[in-house]
């Protein structure tokens, strides 16, 4: 390796330690949700969804291959049919997965029609939900949408706690 790539990977994880020491910062200063009033009667239900902030400044990638190396599976991978459902219907019960960390997506909000999201679980089989945008449509409820194609991964594949969000597009 010579100098000057040595010094531009030197330069790429002090960039990374900095962002991460600051999103680090960012985390440990939040005091969580307020607390909630008191209700009496009717138990409301209580959204699973958390606020989600917008993307950070795009920066592209090192140039090459990921350290990784390509993704080869050793068997062909299933691609369920997708499952269209309404904006806010929520067709399977919900997963209590594990937080992890969502998608920043750089993408001009209420230009259109319709998301899809695609979860994948420990095999490989793909569970993707496709769901109406619109005008209103943003951040939040890609979230749900998210959501959505987790809880069906997790309830369609035998409780496959390993189901990962593997990708989501807009059309």
């Amino acid at each position: 390796m010579n100098r000057s790539t040595t010094l531009s990977l030197l330069l790429l994880c002090t960039v990374f330690t900095l962002r991460a020491t600051a999103a680090e910062d960012r985390h440990e200063g939040h005091a969580g949700p307020a607390p909630q009033a008191e209700h009496h009667g009717a138990p409301q239900a209580v959204p699973h969804q958390s606020q989600r902030q917008g993307p950070p400044h795009f920066q592209a990638h090192p140039p090459g291959v990921h350290p990784h190396g390509p993704m080869v599976r050793q068997h062909n991978v299933r691609v369920l049919a997708p499952r269209n459902i309404a904006r806010g219907h929520r067709e399977w019960a919900h997963w209590e997965h594990p937080d992890f960390a969502r998608p920043s997506y750089f993408w001009a909000w209420g230009s259109f029609q319709s998301v899809s999201c695609i979860a994948e679980d420990s095999y490989g089989d793909q569970y993707p939900v496709t769901e109406s945008a619109g005008v209103n449509f943003g951040l939040m409820d890609m979230t749900a949408t998210e959501d959505d194609a987790m809880d069906r991964c997790y309830a369609e594949s035998g409780e496959d706690a390993s189901c990962y969000l593997a990708t989501c597009s807009h059309f």
